[in-house]
């Protein structure tokens, strides 16, 4: 009994290991961490045709080497997948994960090559996706030679699939935030949430 008591622990402890969602030399070294030049939380990022001015939402995350071929993205806690997207440069997955007793949500965007479907539990230790090829970055342009990262505080917004994504139950709020509050309110600051829960 006292086995399975010390067993069930561990388990439950490893469960709420944060890792970073990449795969560096240490998974929980935010020093091996780069992001774009234009990928901090909260920057302020300029109307373009159809998409009106708005905060950055997450973070963009460089590769950490120069594999162009099968460049890991990982899940930073054990989650369960709500919604999958999977059409050209905004490919996305949403995931669902309880940390310390709350709910959380976590998005991995403009990814290829995705490994998971709505329902599917995941680990940190086992690739979701990966980084976009050279092949895909020539297709889709090379400003998407990072992935998009995201914490979000509230269940993201459900939509209805379509037939070109028939797994995409949910969006997150990151066109519509368009103020301060708004960002608040839907996000947490990644950096500011890994550099507290990365142990």
């Amino acid at each position: 009994m006292a086995i399975n008591s010390v067993i069930f622990f561990i388990v439950i402890l490893l469960q709420e290991s944060i890792f970073l969602p990449f795969n560096p030399d240490a998974r929980r070294d935010l020093s091996g961490m780069q992001l774009t030049e234009i990928g901090q939380f909260g920057l302020k990022r300029k109307a373009r045709p159809n998409v009106p001015a708005h905060y950055h939402t997450g973070i963009d995350i460089k590769r950490s080497g120069n594999n162009y071929d099968s460049e890991p993205v990982f899940p930073i806690e054990v989650g369960r997948v709500i919604s999958r997207r999977t059409d050209g440069p905004y490919a996305n997955i949403i995931i669902e994960h309880t940390i310390k007793g709350v709910k959380i949500w976590t998005l991995y965007e403009h990814i290829a090559g995705i490994q998971v479907k709505v329902g599917d539990v995941v680990k940190p230790t086992i690739p979701i996706a990966r980084f976009m090829n050279k092949d895909e970055l020539n297709r889709h342009g090379w400003q998407f030679d990072h992935f998009h990262f995201e914490i979000i505080r509230v269940r993201p917004m459900k939509i209805e699939p379509t037939v070109k994504n028939p797994e995409r139950f949910f969006n997150s709020y990151s066109l519509i935030c368009y103020s301060l509050d708004d960002l608040q309110r839907y996000y947490f600051d990644p950096m500011e949430f890994l550099k507290s829960n990365l142990q």
